[in-house]
């Protein structure tokens, strides 16, 4: 807190909130408090701008609005993040510590929160919270992790290995194409992120009480939003429907979605990546991830996967919270929805999560990744799948009877092919393992 800051800014209201939810000891998430500060100093202009509130103290309130809206008062918000569904409890909050640093005149209901209620303006600043986080943190973050399979399937691009499906043996691949799948997964989900973006965007401010605009100035929610939007660069716009906004969070439910499709992207690449690096003895070893500890208390030498266990642990928790977000989606009853303040916690804990395990992913483990080329390409003379190129040649059925002797007494498919009769002509064409690989693009 601030050296000019004395003691408890917050009045009666916020004691008694405090006092009535003692549930998980964890505050509103920063991101959304400094949010109503710059709500509330937006809209301590505007009003000024309006005529409605005296300049004196509307440059006051909006002073004060700006430093909680910069992080100086976090300590300030200590109400539960489990409080009453709406939100109002941190509104009050907001308003009654706004007041006490805009000083003598400043009243927490008739000035900083002219032309506003906790319905309109605390889903407003979740919004925006996650609308600020999702631009400037995760996709951010996972454009980094992008690059870094990017880079690094241009570097594994000549390496042959063993397909795999069903976890079995398949048609041989270059190790590049599975790390540039990866690459794309993530850029789809960056694409995923953006498309919700517009309408997380959508704020019901000017709704007041129920979506009407009662006791607020029909320019206030305009003026506003375009002021935000100046200061932040953000895209804010108005909601389609004034009661959908109020009543619904969809668009948060929507992005929730769209961050579950992300863990469960990354859930994907980060399984296959300690998969292909089991070993270094008795599993795939087809790749070495950096060394970052030790793996074990008991086993010397021994290396485990953590980054990517770390991945996947991290988009377990996401895809719970949106478990949470969907629940909380769905109590909209008539004019409000009353999950506000845990789908703010469950979202803005998601973005977060996930921008940290991006970039951990990117930094501590694709980026130090090396390819045990030795054993892909083993692997790939090895499967007995690649006889699937024989097809076109010598057809299914000697094919089949080809990979039966070979995987029964364990000689390479050429020599068992060469005996059946196979010409070394055919089996030169059939069995490059790089061509097979590259048949064509889709």
């Amino acid at each position: 807190m601030s050296e000019t800051a004395p003691g408890e800014l917050f009045g009666a209201e916020t004691r008694k909130a405090i006092a009535n939810f003692p549930v998980s000891g964890e505050p509103l998430p920063a991101s959304v408090v400094r949010w109503l500060g710059r709500i509330k100093a937006a809209a301590a202009r505007v009003n000024a701008d309006l005529g409605l509130l005296e300049p004196e103290l509307a440059e006051r309130i909006a002073a004060a609005g700006d430093r909680v809206a910069a992080g100086e008062f976090d300590d300030q918000f200590p109400i539960d993040v489990f409080q009453t569904g709406s939100g109002t409890s941190s509104n009050t909050n907001a308003n009654e510590v706004i007041a006490a640093l805009a000083g003598e005149g400043a009243h927490p209901n008739d000035h900083v929160n002219l032309g506003q209620s906790s319905n309109d303006v605390f889903p407003s600043a979740v919004h925006l919270a996650a609308l600020g986080e999702l631009t400037s943190d995760l996709v951010p973050a996972l454009g980094r992790l992008a690059e870094s399979l990017e880079a690094k399937a241009e570097d594994f691009a000549d390496i042959v290995k063993s397909g795999r499906t069903h976890l079995m043996d398949a048609v041989p691949v270059m190790l590049g194409q599975e790390f540039a799948g990866y690459a794309a997964q993530v850029r789809q989900g960056i694409e995923r992120i953006e498309a919700t973006l517009g309408r997380v965007g959508q704020i019901p401010l000017g709704g007041t009480a129920v979506g009407t605009g009662l006791n607020t100035h029909p320019d206030f929610a305009a003026r506003v939003r375009e002021r935000l939007a100046e200061e932040t660069g953000f895209t804010i716009s108005s909601p389609a429907d004034p009661f959908e906004s109020q009543a619904t969070r969809d668009a948060l439910v929507e992005a929730s979605g769209a961050l579950k499709t992300v863990a469960v992207s990354l859930t994907k690449i980060a399984n296959d990546l300690r998969l292909m690096g089991s070993g270094p003895r008795t599993g795939l070893a087809e790749i070495r991830l950096p060394e970052l500890q030790k793996g074990s208390s008991i086993m010397p030498g021994k290396v485990n996967p953590v980054i990517p266990e770390v991945v996947t642990q991290v988009s377990a928790q996401v895809i719970g919270n949106d478990a949470a977000i969907t629940v909380g989606g769905m109590q909209g009853h008539f004019e409000l929805n009353v999950f506000v303040p845990l789908i703010a916690r469950n979202l803005l804990d998601s973005i977060r999560l996930l921008a940290s395990a991006s970039r951990l992913l990117a930094e501590k483990c694709v980026d130090g990744i090396e390819a045990n080329v030795e054993q892909c390409e083993r692997y790939a003379e090895l499967t007995l799948s690649a006889a699937t190129a024989l097809n076109p040649f010598i057809g299914y059925d000697l094919a089949t009877e080809i990979v039966e002797e070979a995987a029964r007494t364990g000689r390479p498919l050429r020599e068992v092919a060469r005996d059946k009769g196979v010409e070394d002509t055919v089996l030169d064409e059939a069995l490059d393992f790089r061509s097979m690989a590259r048949p064509h693009s889709p």
